[in-house]
């Protein structure tokens, strides 16, 4: 009987890498592909998979939240590799019991290896399952998915395929759109690893950031121009090459005017 597998990445070619090796394996049958994390839950739910290879970086739920979602929702726990283009994530792949990590590019002998040692961790005896061991997976996974302290002075942006750190003063703006946090600099535009506003807001210095609507958080810094726009609302003209205008929400209205003495 073929081992059921999914594999969940943002990036099509690595899907395709390693739907391609894991077809010349044999005895390996992939049931379903997806993009993100969100994708991840509910297509684990769903298929109920013996083995899912899972990306660690992704837009709105990076690898481990979704195990923390899977264990929130009580959906059972496949067997989980993660996959990486950086192997520090090793040691935290393993602390949350996952059944292997693989670096990317992909490797066909690492493969195999990942399958045999799956392969061979279903096999073995079933080990308990009590909610005190899940609690304990649940707590781990928790702590690695805390966002950095806002003390840092810094940010990570992933931008074609580099982490950069970038300081907090040059940030723009940062918007969310369909799961995924863009950060916008004067230079550089790239994604958060935050899974939420709320997770990146937490990193950033409040009196220099404000969220001036539910999707849009901005550099006070870095405001060009407030606009009049109609029925009493605003619009921010940033100060990014592409000169960006942002809505103020209503309910935020009143703390425009007592910024800029409107």
């Amino acid at each position: 009987m073929a081992l059921t597998t999914l594999i969940i990445d943002d990036e099509p070619l690595a899907r395709q890498e390693l739907h391609y090796l894991l077809d010349a394996l044999g005895g390996v049958e992939v049931l379903a592909e997806g993009t993100n994390g969100i994708d991840a839950v509910e297509l684990i739910r769903h298929h109920k998979p013996d083995v899912v290879f899972l990306d660690v970086q992704m837009p709105g739920l990076d690898g481990f939240a979704v195990l923390k979602k899977l264990l929130d929702k009580k959906i059972p726990l496949p067997q989980i590799v993660f996959a990486t283009a950086y192997d520090r994530y090793a040691v935290r792949a393993f602390e949350v019991n996952a059944a292997d990590y693989l670096l990317k590019p992909f490797d066909r002998k690492r493969v195999r290896q990942t399958i045999e040692k799956a392969s061979a961790r279903m096999a073995a005896p079933a080990e308990s399952t009590s909610e005190a061991k899940l609690d304990a997976l649940l707590r781990l996974v928790e702590e690695q998915a805390q966002p950095a302290k806002a003390n840092s002075g810094k940010v990570v942006v992933r931008a074609q395929s580099r982490l950069l750190l970038v300081d907090q003063h040059e940030i723009c703006f940062a918007s969310i759109e369909d799961g995924a946090i863009h950060v916008i600099t004067a230079t550089v535009e790239g994604q958060s690893n935050c899974r939420t506003l709320e997770e990146l807001t937490e990193q950033l210095n409040p009196e220099t950031f404000w969220r001036a609507h539910r999707s849009y958080v901005v550099n006070l810094q870095h405001i060009r121009e407030v606009v009049p726009w109609f029925n009493s609302s605003y619009q921010l003209r940033m100060d990014d090459r592409k000169q960006t205008e942002i809505p103020v929400s209503r309910s935020q209205t009143k703390r425009l005017r007592e910024l800029f003495n409107l």
